[in-house]
């Protein structure tokens, strides 16, 4: 069971997807704006927050922005099928996933326990870069002394990259290995969280020597 903010507009469908979450064991708290949803957070921290895009006043990728400056609370976006550019925007806000709609509460379900097993799953070593150093035990990387704050999925891709230096991954290796994905077309879901994990590690983002793409492939992690 996990304990989630829902925050969805529509009075019928937020009544419907609060009541079919519920009976699969979660512990809902449902909000109908993005003010109410981030005063809700801060009052108490969910384990998970799903986001409706299309809120009046603040919106969901406005509050996922918000989330993301000073937390690495889980997120899923709901978005409206095909609208291609609230998934890149909310994937570049800092969301772990994305669910079109119509929602069918199964399968939103599935999202949000792959996410959160994500946020769970440790490993057993410790490994340096150069002044980047990952510690799969303790889940923590820091960068020359300094704490790199990675949402759980964040992390998960660096864990997946690191645990073969110089090996070529796959688009749809990280997808399946991070998010637990099968559909080739989410891939866009690793670009933007790559993009996200350079930001935060690289000396040079623009100029990548940590995390390299291959060209019509995926991405390699090279060892400096």
């Amino acid at each position: 069971m996990a304990s989630i903010l829902f925050v969805e507009d529509d009075p019928s469908a937020r009544a419907a997807l609060e009541l079919a979450l519920s009976r699969l064991g979660h512990s809902v708290t449902a909000r109908a704006t993005g003010e109410d949803g981030l005063d809700a957070l801060r009052a108490r921290r969910p384990e998970i927050a799903v986001l409706d895009v299309m809120l009046p006043g603040v919106d969901g990728i406005e509050v996922c922005r918000r989330i993301r400056r000073d937390d690495t609370l889980p997120v899923i976006l709901l978005t409206a099928r095909g609208d291609d550019l609230d998934v890149v925007l909310g994937l570049e806000a800092g969301a772990d996933d994305y669910v079109t709609k119509p929602v069918e509460p199964r399968v939103l379900d599935a999202r949000i326990r792959a996410v959160l097993r994500r946020a769970e799953q440790s490993h057993t070593d410790r490994s340096a870069y150069g002044d980047l150093v990952v510690d799969r035990s303790a889940l923590k990387v820091t960068k020359a002394g300094q704490d790199v704050r990675l949402t759980p999925t964040e992390l998960r891709l660096l864990l997946e990259l690191t645990r073969r230096p110089g090996q070529a991954m796959t688009r749809q290796h990280l997808l399946a290995a991070v998010w637990e994905h099968t559909y080739p077309g989410d891939s866009r879901l690793v670009d933007a969280c790559v993009q996200r994990v350079r930001a935060k590690i690289e000396d040079e983002p623009a100029d990548p020597r940590l995390i390299q793409t291959v060209r019509g492939f995926g991405y390699r992690f090279t060892a400096p």
